[in-house]
Order: C-alpha cells, then structure tokens, then sequence
C-alpha cells in the first residue's frame, strides 16, 4: 500500500498547523501517494491543468485500455495462455505492430501486476478524455468486447467491470445493458449477421446448428438496445444515436487515438448492420 505520503504529510501538516494542518497534510499526502501509484504503472502523474497535448492524452488512453484489459483478465485468477491469445487478438484487429504493440503488451502486463491501481488510472482515463461520454462509453465498450471474446464473461471479470463502470460514471444498469448488447453482438457475428445470411452457432450438444432469421432478428434489435416489438421511428432514432455516439471521425475528433479507428469502425458497422437486417425483415423505409 501505497501510504508514505499520508504519514509524511500528516506529521509535518500536524507539526506546522495543528489540527488544520493535519488535515491538509493528509490531502497533500494524498496526492503524492496516488501520483506514485500511477507512474509506477506507467502513467503521467500531472493534472489536466498541466496541459498535456493531444497526443499524450491518446498516449494515456491507449495505455489505460490495454492495462485495464489486463487487470480484468487477471481477476479470474492466472490469466491463461488462451487469454493472453484473445489479447493479442485485440491487436490484430487493430493492426498493432512494432513499437505500438509492444507498448499495448507492456500495458497489459502492468494491468495483472496485483498492485495495479485500478481506481486512479480510471480517474486519468476521465481527465485525459475531459469527461466526454462518447469516449468513456467506448473505453468500457472496449473493456467489455474484450472480456467477451470467448464467448462468456465470469462472475469475477462482471464485478471488475462493474468496477470499471463506476469508475468511468456509468451505474450497474448502463453495464447491464451494455452487456446484454455485447452478448448479442457476438452471436450476431457468430451467426453470419455482420453479413446479411444465415450463419451456424453452436449447440449446446456440441455440434453446429443454422442459426434462424429470427434468432438473427432478435440479437439486431438488441444490438440496437430496442424491444422487438419497436416500430420504424423508434428504430430509426435508435440507429441514429448510436451511430453519432460512435462514428470513428467523430471519436478520432475528441481524442480516440489512432490505433483504435478500426475498432471504432467495427462497432459502427456492427450497428449499421444490425440495422439493415431490422430494415431488410421488417420492410422499413
């Protein structure tokens, strides 16, 4: 634990001012402890205020998103060989090579590190981002497409996540729902809908079944967050607003860095998809 600077400014701030100054030791003491804790895990210890450019903000996003990857990995425990695959994964995806996927790795690495200040790095990811809810929203996105790439999330990586969720502002009902939309996404993808036909899934038998338009129809809406029941207009709005949320010029525009535009390019298309299935099934204009 991280307590040196509580002590220290406690003593002095106790010495100098009294009950006061205890107080603002403590704070001082604070600060100087966090500042520690996160440049042990590789992260700027400045404020906002010490005007990082736009570059050292995405520097700060890119580096917190593969740390807290690893840090939700490791809440199952030792993170398997098969994880460790499903990371670098993630990077193929997003074409991370040289020095870029190197930094992704030692990101990951610092993330399982049992020290790993979960609380402060998520209160950096705020600050580098300047709070912007787009981009809070697909830094847990990112989290949460991670944890799902084999297919289910585990109890331990669901608490995590509700960590992470606070952290970044969103309730436990934003997770939740962002969850329910994740699931769907996969079997959406698994099942052949990111191309408009019928795929397979598998069976709970062990073998490979068709997947139904109506298992398909059915993931479309939730991708959407609507009921299935939902008519054109609400449909419409629903595509819309999740289009503006995470439309990678926009997204690049506020401060997503580079080597994510192809994730934000999947999950646009992935909405955009979903949708043209509902248009294509349901006969919307």
């Amino acid at each position: 634990m991280h307590i040196f600077g509580k002590i220290l400014g406690a003593f002095f701030g106790l010495l100098f001012g009294g009950p006061l100054g205890l107080l603002f030791g403590l704070f001082i003491g604070h600060q100087f402890d966090k500042a520690r804790r996160l440049r042990q895990a590789g992260f700027s210890a400045g404020g906002f205020g010490s005007g990082p450019s736009q570059a050292q903000r995405q520097e700060e996003f890119f580096k917190a998103a593969f740390s807290v990857m690893g840090h939700v990995a490791k809440s199952k425990g030792q993170v398997t060989k098969e994880e460790i695959q499903l990371a670098s994964a993630m990077m193929d995806r997003m074409n991370l090579h040289g020095e870029h996927r190197r930094a992704a790795q030692d990101a990951f690495r610092d993330g399982k590190e049992s020290h790993f200040p979960l609380e402060d790095v998520l209160e950096r990811v705020k600050i580098s981002t300047a709070g912007r809810y787009d981009l809070l929203q697909f830094f847990l996105e990112l989290q949460i497409s991670a944890a799902f790439a084999d297919g289910e999330i585990h109890p331990s990586e669901r608490n995590v996540l509700h960590k992470i969720a606070r952290g970044l502002g969103f309730s436990s009902e934003q997770l939740e729902r962002r969850l329910h939309m994740q699931e769907a996404a996969f079997r959406f993808q698994s099942q052949g809908g990111f191309h408009g036909h019928q795929g397979q899934h598998h069976s709970s038998g062990g073998g490979w079944q068709q997947a139904s338009q109506a298992d398909q129809l059915a993931d479309a809406y939730k991708i959407l967050g609507v009921a299935a029941d939902a008519d054109s207009k609400t449909v419409k709005r629903a595509h819309r607003k999740l289009m503006n949320e995470h439309h990678p010029d926009k997204l690049m525009a506020k401060g997503l860095p580079p080597e994510m535009m192809n994730m934000a390019k999947e999950k646009s298309q992935e909405i955009q998809n979903a949708y043209d299935l509902i248009k294509k099934v349901k006969g919307f204009k």
